[in-house]
């Protein structure tokens, strides 16, 4: 997750330069211009470029355009994007989900096995929130404000009696990842906010912490949405998104591959290359002109 940090009034402003092309529903009717919105998580980037590489081979105009996760439902739900692969139900993003569902096509789960939750390296001797008492400085290291891992850890600040004087320090997934990175090296204490699919599980040794209370939710799953009209406009652009299903072994694979330097595009088109039949699971009903 390399978050470009940027006040809402500048995301707002960026949206409406970036989503200018998509033009009025006239000319949006039969297009081969396809906007996907995303968050940039690790998790997103991955999913997102792999599905805008899939249509771009079919022929498309895809434009990936990053946002600040509030003002992507509100992007797609305005018809201001064509959709997502990023969200995360039935938790991380209830939010949102209530507030733009009515204005969206929900076409179900593209991942199953998602979670969110505090991870700490497996070296650290706690194995439950209850069980923290003043590691890491009290200090608790987050993303970004907005995000929904985000809410549920000021949540947990407040039901926890242990965490009342604990401190959640937001900054963005890449801030995170590298402070966790650091008190690895050093074997120091840390608590981050944590969420999986995620290439730092399979680079570290790292656990949950176990959540008795039950506020960071139960298992997850990521989903695709789209706007209203796009399956009239775009019925095949609407059904790569609606077939749109892979494995948290097939996204940590091209998480990694970006984690390790290759550019999002590259690392999309060597997993597509190596996964030709999932694809044309995808693809398979697919109109041929």
């Amino acid at each position: 997750m390399k978050w470009k940090t940027l006040s809402k009034l500048g995301l707002t402003l960026g949206l409406g330069l970036l989503l200018a092309a998509c033009g009025s529903d006239e000319t949006k009717k039969n297009t081969k211009e396809v906007n996907l919105a995303y968050v940039e998580w690790d998790t997103e980037i991955a999913s997102t470029h792999v599905v805008g590489q899939v249509l771009e081979d079919l022929g498309y105009e895809v434009t990936l355009t990053p946002l600040d996760n509030a003002i992507m439902w509100e992007a797609v739900s305005k018809g201001e994007a064509d959709g997502m692969v990023a969200a995360w139900l039935p938790h991380t993003h209830a939010q949102q989900y209530e507030k733009y569902k009515a204005n969206l096509e929900e076409l179900g789960e593209n991942l199953a096995g998602a979670k969110i939750g505090l991870v700490v390296p497996s070296y650290m001797n706690v194995d439950s929130i209850e069980d923290l008492t003043n590691e890491a400085d009290h200090t608790i290291t987050g993303i970004e404000p907005g995000a929904g891992i985000t809410a549920a850890t000021e949540k947990a600040l407040g039901e926890y009696d242990n965490l009342a004087d604990w401190n959640l320090l937001t900054s963005s997934s890449g801030a995170m990842t590298t402070a966790l990175a650091q008190a690895l090296k050093n074997e120091e204490d840390i608590i981050v906010t944590g969420w999986s699919p995620h290439w730092k599980f399979a680079k570290y040794d790292l656990k949950y912490l176990d959540d008795p209370k039950g506020v960071y939710g139960g298992e997850e799953t990521i989903n695709t949405f789209a706007r209203k009209g796009l399956k009239e406009d775009q019925p095949d652009v609407y059904t790569v998104l609606d077939n749109f299903h892979w494995t948290s072994e097939d996204l940590e694979n091209v998480m990694l591959e970006i984690m390790d330097g290759k550019e999002p595009k590259q690392a999309a088109k060597d997993w597509i290359a190596a996964n030709t039949d999932k694809v044309a699971e995808w693809t398979k009903d697919v109109t041929k002109e």
